[in-house]
């Protein structure tokens, strides 16, 4: 565990006893703070003070605010937009100030011991709208494959104070989401990661300007001291362009996946299925990764190109991170090949929860079954259209099927509602050489409690065929 240090003997409110605001508590008491902390829900409140010993104060009540240092709160209470959750709104009013695990990680990261090391631990952070999650988890499994101590934390499912203290050399591999990076007082990785962006979470930052705005957060804030940036969309020109000062300044690694780049600067490219690298006007590198399974599709080949500069910003060669490209496993819920049966390959991308997601997926494969449909955020499945002519049918689940399958222009669509309806017809209508993918291009909370558990279902009905 990582002490939270700063805070000795002040009293730390903590807004949110989840998993995360529980792992805070635990890490401030180490560092000699004393948690306060408050759940809207009854049973939170009462397993954290079963689990942890944590104080509980309702925090939306002026007088629990005053006597705070600081307020931490978990990434999914809104702060600002729609609106901010009462307890926020008081420490404002208190001049408390707000925080989250993320910027009391950076605030903490980093100790006396750290001058005893010969290669100082390191901190990749990652971010994007897709891909983060496989770009998180290839660059941890090609760091360990390398033989260098890495761990794996933030987004992806261990909270940052749950890992270890580093050791030499250590890299610390974090996934953010905008959650994370928007209200983090410190934000100082050694390498910033921006995979690509598109519509997500309009809601909790009031358009697509305030979302691209949290992920910028990462690389203004703190100036990492490499970047990696995917250019495939206007936002990511932008960001490259803002941190480099000239065409050939290397601390800017340039990414795409759609197509061959250009210039005297660092260039990490896709194309055809072949990774290439250029530097100085030079290439340096060039991998196929058509036969790496796991990593099927031109938005994997990014997520490979990310992660591929990143561990070169850290010093590894070409040849050692073809060698872990290789034997990658692949993150379950993300392009996650269940199984074949008579032919019919049987891929879970769960994961896919927006549109733009949704048509990577659909790009990577030629002939599709395609599960879709749940809970629709905002923006639409206009992205879907350039591929849907990969489509031979869609079974459309959850409660707003209808609505769903209207939007799917010269597609042919039946309304099953359940996965298993779906996954019972799919099968049975598949003929070899097809892929029955679940890609929802929605969220799940219309049916399930998060995506990976509709992922789960999912692989459950095609292991029960």
């Amino acid at each position: 565990m990582i002490p939270a240090t700063g805070f000795e003997g002040q009293r730390v409110g903590l807004l949110g006893l989840g998993r995360s605001g529980r792992a805070t508590a635990r890490a401030l008491i180490a560092g000699g703070a004393i948690p306060v902390g408050w759940d809207d829900s009854v049973p939170a409140r009462e397993a954290a003070v079963a689990l942890e010993g944590i104080e509980i104060a309702d925090l939306t009540k002026p007088a629990n605010i005053e006597p705070l240092a600081t307020l931490v709160t978990s990434p999914g209470i809104p702060h600002l937009y729609p609106s901010p959750h009462p307890a926020i709104r008081a420490a404002w009013e208190a001049g408390v100030p707000v925080d989250n695990d993320i910027g009391l990680f950076f605030r903490a990261f980093g100790s006396s011991a750290f001058a005893e090391f010969d290669r100082p631990p390191r901190v990749v952070a990652i971010t994007g709208s897709n891909g983060k999650s496989t770009t998180s988890a290839l660059l941890h499994h090609i760091l360990t494959h390398a033989g260098r101590p890495a761990q794996l934390a933030g987004n992806i499912g261990r909270g940052v104070f749950d890992i270890e203290p580093p050791v030499d050399g250590e890299v610390i591999v974090l996934e953010l989401s905008s959650y994370q990076t928007e209200l983090a007082r410190a934000l100082t990785p050694d390498i910033a990661v921006f995979t690509n962006l598109s519509p997500d979470h309009l809601d909790r930052h009031a358009g697509p300007g305030g979302y691209f705005a949290a992920k910028r957060r990462l690389f203004a804030e703190g100036g990492p001291d490499r970047a990696v940036i995917g250019v495939d969309e206007d936002e990511g020109l932008y960001l490259a362009g803002q941190l480099a000062v000239g065409p050939g300044d290397d601390r800017v690694i340039r990414v795409s996946a759609a197509r061959k780049l250009g210039g005297p600067g660092w260039l990490v490219y896709a194309r055809k299925g072949f990774l290439t690298e250029w530097r100085k006007s030079r290439q340096i590198a060039s991998i196929d990764l058509r036969e790496v399974p796991g990593l099927p599709g031109a938005h994997n080949h990014q997520n490979a190109c990310c992660a591929f500069a990143a561990a070169r910003a850290l010093g590894l060669g070409p040849r050692e991170i073809e060698a872990a490209l290789a034997s990658y496993p692949g993150l379950p819920h993300r392009s996650q090949r269940i199984r074949e049966r008579d032919g019919v390959a049987f891929v879970n991308d769960s994961k896919a929860t927006n549109a733009d997601a949704a048509a990577h997926a659909l790009a990577a494969f030629p002939r599709i079954r395609w599960i879709c449909g749940g809970l629709e955020k905002e923006g639409g499945l206009g992205r879907l259209e350039p591929h849907l002519g990969h489509v031979v049918k869609a079974y459309v689940i959850g409660r707003e099927a209808e609505a769903f399958a209207r939007q799917l222009p010269g597609v042919e669509a039946e309304i099953c509602r359940t996965m298993e309806a779906a996954v019972e017809r799919a099968a049975a209508e598949a003929a070899p050489g097809e892929v029955v993918l679940l890609a929802p291009a929605a969220a799940s909370f219309d049916q399930y409690d998060n995506f990976e558990k509709r992922g789960d279902h999912f692989a459950a009905l095609v292991a029960a065929l």
